[in-house]
């Protein structure tokens, strides 16, 4: 999976603990802040329960993640081989952190929504207020989890997704280039040439499909 692998890893965790539920479909530009100045992109799709984000490579898809939140599974996509795994929320490489996105039912009360995770209990949650990022309409929440890290994240009121975030680890970022409609199915499917990667000896089986 090599580098665009570790560069869809990167993005999903900038968004760790972030009450995750789009109200409408859309796509968008996801650009990670690194330090020292250098970003990283990436692609992400979301219809309903179900997103996409596509690690970007020399400007061209390198590979992507499907995640499913009524299922509670996800699917990494790898183009270059035609192969795909599949891995039950709280399984895979990054562990269950990686998977942990929420509804916000409520994006004007998402603390209550924080404050189960269960890395965030212990930690605190505290709702900023309105405020106005590129052009859109959000709320700004602060947060610390359990081990006092602290972060902020900003929803946006018509999408109900965040659409900015910043930490203490995992860096910052934000999306661009939002654009609002209806998705195409496909984009949330595996592809019918696409065949399942066996895991090596050893390492816990997934279930089927």
């Amino acid at each position: 999976m090599g580098k665009s692998f570790r560069l869809l890893v990167a993005i999903l965790l900038s968004l760790l603990s972030l009450p995750l539920f789009a109200q409408q479909d859309f796509s968008a530009d996801v650009v990670n802040h690194k330090d020292g100045g250098n970003q990283s992109h990436a692609r992400i799709f979301v219809t309903k329960d179900k997103w996409r984000i596509e690690g970007l490579q020399e400007g061209r898809m390198s590979g992507a993640i499907i995640t499913n939140l009524a299922t509670r599974m996800s699917d990494i996509l790898m183009a270059e081989r035609k192969m795909y795994m599949e891995f039950p929320q709280g399984q895979g490489p990054a562990g269950q952190q990686m998977w942990s996105f929420y509804h916000a039912r409520d994006i004007d009360d998402a603390c209550s929504e924080w404050m189960k995770l269960p890395y965030n209990q212990g930690g605190s949650c505290h709702k900023v207020g309105s405020d106005t990022v590129n052009g859109r309409s959000t709320v700004k929440y602060t947060g610390t989890n359990s081990k006092g890290e602290t972060g902020s994240v900003w929803f946006d009121k018509k999408i109900a997704f965040p659409i900015k975030w910043e930490g203490e680890k995992g860096g910052s970022g934000e999306l661009q280039n939002i654009q609002e409609g209806s998705q195409p199915a496909s984009l949330f499917e595996i592809p019918s040439d696409y065949q399942r990667f066996q895991m090596p000896g050893g390492m816990p089986n997934m279930p089927p499909r």
